[in-house]
């Protein structure tokens, strides 16, 4: 029997097969790229990467990540700092700051390194080059030279960590790190307050450093002008604005540790 002939609009170059051709094709580039991307291996978590974490207390993202590691470099020179206020001072008030971060970032350090382990992060044991260089101004500093450096690259450091708090607070969907930046929120307006109430806070400078992300404003050693007598009479410092840690059964407790130390 002969071979019947193809009959006219049939077979895979005609109008219906070309259809079915071009959908197939199609399909198959969709889902090339899905497969591929679900079949390959997560990378390894970093602390700063843009990867955001899942944890039994809700999502960590980059932001809460870093944040945490902030509180922490924070407390590792700003601790020292703040004993050093205690002793170098010339005013009370410079003392009374110098007491305030050692009270303030004392709590918080404690309280970051809790969360940190409960989120098995890990976080940074030394200041980083800026701020071990801020610490060698301050040890080169003498006198009323010193209150004014001290003043004015402390606020600066509380100025700029202050908004990624407020940041932190708005955004993250974590508890433990919402906990946090509520105690670090509270704790970093009080030495904001008790730094300003020192009265050798430039503030056309901070705010020009603040907008410029530049480093903390430089004084003149050859014009130091005379330190105040005492801070404003309008304004009293207040007490430390934060509640100390719970103990181990769910109390507080006090902090014996003498303040110099």
């Amino acid at each position: 029997m002969r071979p019947r002939p193809p009959v006219k609009g049939r077979g895979v170059f005609s109008g219906t097969g070309l259809i079915v051709t071009c959908l197939a094709a199609t399909l198959a580039a969709l889902v090339f790229p899905l497969w591929s991307y679900t079949d390959q291996p997560e990378a390894a978590p970093n602390v700063l990467s843009a990867q955001t974490l899942q944890t039994s207390y809700g999502p960590l993202s980059a932001l809460d990540q870093d944040f945490l590691t902030k509180v922490r470099l924070a407390g590792l020179w700003e601790l020292p700092a703040g004993r050093q206020a205690q002793s170098k001072g010339t005013t009370p008030a410079v003392r009374t700051a110098g007491r305030h971060l050692v009270e303030g970032h004392r709590f918080l350090d404690e309280r970051v390194r809790d969360v940190a382990d409960r989120l098995h992060l890990e976080l940074p044991d030394e200041p980083n080059e800026q701020q071990r260089q801020w610490l060698d101004r301050l040890d080169g500093a003498q006198g009323a030279g010193y209150d004014r450096e001290f003043a004015n690259i402390l606020r600066l450091a509380h100025g700029k960590v202050f908004s990624v708090v407020a940041q932190v607070r708005a955004s993250t969907r974590n508890s433990l790190v919402r906990e946090l930046a509520d105690d670090a929120n509270t704790t970093v307006l009080d030495h904001i307050k008790v730094l300003e109430a020192t009265g050798y806070v430039d503030f056309d400078a901070v705010a020009r450093d603040l907008a410029a992300d530049s480093a903390p404003p430089a004084t003149d050693p050859g014009t130091v002008a005379p330190p105040p007598s005492s801070p404003s009479p309008y304004y009293t410092l207040p007490p430390p604005a934060y509640s100390p840690p719970p103990g181990r059964n769910g109390t507080s407790r006090t902090d014996n540790t003498p303040s110099g130390s």
